[in-house]
């Protein structure tokens, strides 16, 4: 079948992972909660706007953000100053689009996401430790869906979470990201993308073992022409305290716009901030993700 104008536009081709910015979809790269950002955050409009009975295609994405990390909320819930660190985090995905042979009332995707990470910190007290950079854990995984209206999407999305990135920013510890994620038109031109789901992970190398984060993601656009959207994002989480490390939970906020130049390609801009927290990390990020299908 032929493909409708902005299915290949929609999810998995995003994230699903993805992001604790997401995790940064999945990037546990520091030990410390109070450094991770929100999970799967890196999502886009209709990113989980799929389609079922079609041919076969293949997407690559690229996100990528720049976080400035001049604040925290510490364990009260109070902003104070951070570490003045930049991090400048990519994630390039790949993902297969297929129909399976016992039920074309389904859809099917395999992916692998491939961060990259650099940390600047030029008033790190070591030398070394100003400029830290490489490959982050690959994560790997499958979705699934269906459409209970000819509009909508339901489906279920599990990643597994490799520790074998280079040594400055893998997380040394496995993890599985697993969520629900939706897709529906709401009144008139506007629409909701959202996931909802956990990241549990295993001990790490230097015996701590984090507690499970839960979250929710969600996209409100407004399909203000055919190539244009604006859209709003809330996107929060929450992981439980571990060992001597209290429990921690972030909201933030976030304004971007989606321009579709091409059937088979897209390109979204976010700007994010922090609403409010506590023991997490403080958003002051500018957020991108580009889509090409074929």
């Amino acid at each position: 079948m032929t493909l409708k104008q902005g299915s290949k536009r929609g999810i998995s081709y995003g994230v699903k992972a993805a992001s604790c910015a997401f995790v940064a979809a999945g990037l546990f790269w520091t030990a410390s909660p109070a450094q991770a950002q929100t999970t799967f955050d890196v999502i886009g409009p209709k990113e989980y706007d799929l389609p079922v009975d079609f041919d076969p295609f293949n997407v690559f994405v690229q996100y990528a953000y720049v976080q400035n990390n001049d604040h925290v909320w510490d364990v009260n819930g109070n902003k104070v100053a951070g570490d003045g660190s930049q991090s400048i985090v990519g994630l390039s995905k790949f993902v297969h689009f297929w129909t399976p042979s016992f039920s074309n009332k389904i859809g099917l995707a395999y992916e692998v996401i491939q961060p990259e990470i650099a940390i600047r910190n030029r008033g790190a007290a070591d030398p070394d430790g100003r400029h830290v950079s490489g490959f982050g854990d690959t994560l790997t995984g499958f979705a699934t869906w269906y459409k209970p209206t000819p509009e909508s999407t339901l489906g279920i999305q599990s990643f597994l979470q490799i520790p074998w990135g280079d040594k400055d920013v893998s997380d040394t510890n496995w993890k599985n990201l697993t969520s629900l994620l939706w897709y529906t038109p709401l009144i008139g031109k506007f629409d909701w993308t959202g996931d909802a789901g956990f990241v549990w992970q295993s001990t790490k190398d230097n015996g701590l073992k984090p507690g499970t984060t839960f979250h929710t993601n969600n996209r409100f656009g407004y399909q203000m022409l055919d190539w244009l959207e604006p859209y709003i994002a809330l996107d929060y989480e929450h992981t439980d305290s571990y060992s001597n490390v209290p429990k921690s939970w972030g909201l933030d906020g976030g304004l971007g716009v989606m321009v579709s130049y091409a059937e088979s390609s897209s390109l979204a801009v976010r700007y994010s901030k922090s609403l409010n927290g506590e023991n997490h990390a403080y958003n002051d990020s500018w957020n991108l993700r580009y889509i090409y299908a074929w």
